[in-house]
């Protein structure tokens, strides 16, 4: 049966607080280093256009039952057509994103600066938790956990007895370094509120071919299936009101 343990004033005064006081800071000069960092670059008209077209292509397919079919077809098939279309990318022009990675300086060095203050501040202050806070238990969850949270929870204590809504020191850091956004946005602005997940799914998709996602983009567009909804939409507004009224 799991013990139920008294934790120490000292331990939130000493090792909560100030753990979560850290990371917030470190995440706050982490932003401000980076935008220091960070290099004005011109954007390529190519990449924008690109996006421009899948952007249009996207509002395509979800309005596609709110015009007429004849101009439904036109549209899909100024996207699609296999010899001009704006999606159809022949397979000589496809190019590759990791060459032009390497071709282009400015780029690789955007990405080495991204990946270092990213992976330095996080490698430091996780040996700064792991050195003074190891073992702790920090805080606990008021509400119960089954067992399947203890690994994620407990990281650092080896002791089965110990209730899984006991919080220890080191999950509490993993806690707050992918759990901070909602604060980052309060505090930086929301379009600037990007944590560390989000920074790991940016440096996992850096370099993919923009080729591919017009190809896949013109797939979807292709299998769009058209079905006009104002012939029935007094029905269903009539069926709506039903509704509210009843």
């Amino acid at each position: 049966m799991a013990e139920d343990l008294v934790l120490d004033t000292a331990i939130r005064d000493w090792v909560l607080i100030p753990l979560s006081v850290v990371m917030v800071l470190i995440g706050v000069l982490r932003y401000f280093v980076s935008k220091l960092m960070r290099s004005s670059q011109t954007p390529d008209v190519k990449i924008v256009k690109e996006g421009q077209m899948m952007l249009r292509a996207r509002n395509l397919r979800a309005g596609a039952n709110f015009i007429p079919a004849k101009a439904f077809r036109a549209r899909k098939i100024y996207f699609c057509n296999e010899e001009n279309g704006l999606l159809f990318v022949p397979k000589g022009q496809a190019q590759n994103p990791q060459a032009q990675m390497f071709s282009d300086p400015n780029m690789a060095m955007d990405m080495m600066k991204k990946n270092l203050s990213m992976i330095i501040p996080q490698t430091l202050t996780f040996a700064w938790v792991n050195f003074f806070f190891s073992g702790f238990v920090a805080a606990k969850i008021p509400f119960p956990l089954t067992q399947r949270f203890r690994s994620m929870l407990q990281n650092g204590i080896d002791l089965s007895t110990v209730d899984v809504s006991y919080v220890s020191s080191r999950s509490w850091y993993f806690l707050n370094l992918f759990g901070l956004r909602g604060l980052f946005s309060l505090i930086l602005g929301e379009e600037n509120a990007v944590d560390d997940t989000q920074r790991m799914m940016q440096m996992g998709g850096f370099g993919m071919d923009p080729s591919k996602g017009l190809s896949a983009e013109k797939d979807n567009l292709d299998i769009t299936q058209h079905d006009w909804a104002l012939p029935n939409f007094e029905q269903r507004a009539e069926a709506v009101l039903r509704k509210v009224i009843n």
